[in-house]
C-alpha cells in the first residue's frame, strides 16, 4: 500500500536512468516565445503577467537588488510550471523531492547572503548581535541568530515540498477512495468526486500560490542583503 500511495513520487526511469532533466525542461516548450509563436493573447497575457510579478517583486529594492530581477521571474515561472505539471495524470512533479528544492534554496540564499557581507558587512554582522543585549547573553544569542540564519534555505525547501506532497496525497487517497465507492454506494461516491474536484481546483492554487511564496522569500532575503 505505502509503495502505491507514493508511487507518484518516485524518480521515473528509462533504461535505468533518470528522465527528470527532460521532465523539467518540458514546461519551458509549452512557454509560447517569439522566435516559436506570432503575438497573440497567450502570449500578451504572459508579459502582463511578468511585468505584473517583477513590478510587484522589485519596487522595494534599490539598484543592486533589481539586478536579480531576471532571476527571480525565471524562478516563480519555472517553479510554478512545475508545479502545475504534476497535476496532470500519469506525470512527476520535480517540486516534491526536497533534494531538489535544496539545490534550488541554498544557492539562492547564498548568494544573498555572500552579497549582503560584501556591500553590508557591518550591518549584515549587526543582525547577530542586537544593540543592547546583555552581556551574558551575548554567546547564547549569536549561535541562536547563527542557526536560524542557516535554517533559511531548509525552510525555504521544506515548505514547498511538504504543501505540494500534502496536496498530491489528499489527491491520491481522494481519487482512490471515489473508485472504490463507486461500486458501493453511487451516491457517496459522487460526493467525494466532488470534493476531489474541488481539492484539484484548490491544488492549482496552491501550486501558483507555493511558487510566489518562494520567491517572495527569496526576495526578502535579498532586500535584507542590499
Amino acid at each position: 500500500m505505502n509503495e502505491n500511495l507514493f508511487a507518484s513520487f518516485i524518480t521515473p526511469t528509462f533504461m535505468g536512468l533518470p528522465v527528470v532533466i527532460l521532465i523539467i525542461a518540458l514546461p519551458s516548450v509549452l512557454f509560447p516565445t517569439p522566435k516559436r509563436l506570432l503575438p497573440n493573447r497567450v502570449s500578451t497575457l504572459q508579459q502582463w503577467l511578468v511585468h505584473m510579478i517583477l513590478k510587484q517583486m522589485m519596487t522595494m529594492h534599490n539598484s543592486k537588488g533589481r539586478t536579480w530581477s531576471l532571476m527571480l521571474v525565471s524562478l516563480i515561472i519555472f517553479i510554478g510550471s512545475t508545479n502545475l505539471l504534476g497535476l496532470l495524470p500519469h506525470t512527476f512533479t520535480p517540486t516534491t523531492q526536497l533534494s531538489m528544492n535544496l539545490g534550488m534554496a541554498i544557492p539562492l540564499w547564498g548568494g544573498t547572503v555572500i552579497l549582503g557581507f560584501r556591500h553590508k558587512a557591518k550591518s549584515s554582522l549587526a543582525h547577530f548581535l542586537p544593540q543592547g543585549t546583555p552581556i551574558p547573553l551575548i554567546p547564547m544569542l549569536i549561535i541562536i541568530e547563527t542557526i536560524s540564519l542557516f535554517i533559511q534555505p531548509m525552510a525555504l525547501a521544506v515548505r514547498l515540498t511538504a504543501n505540494i506532497t500534502a496536496g498530491h496525497l489528499l489527491i491520491h487517497l481522494i481519487g482512490g477512495a471515489t473508485m472504490v465507492l463507486m461500486a458501493i454506494s453511487v451516491p457517496t461516491a459522487l460526493i467525494t468526486f466532488i470534493i476531489l474536484v474541488l481539492l484539484t481546483i484548490l491544488e492549482f492554487a496552491v501550486a501558483l500560490i507555493q511558487a510566489y511564496v518562494f520567491t517572495l522569500l527569496v526576495s526578502l532575503y535579498l532586500h535584507d542583503n542590499t
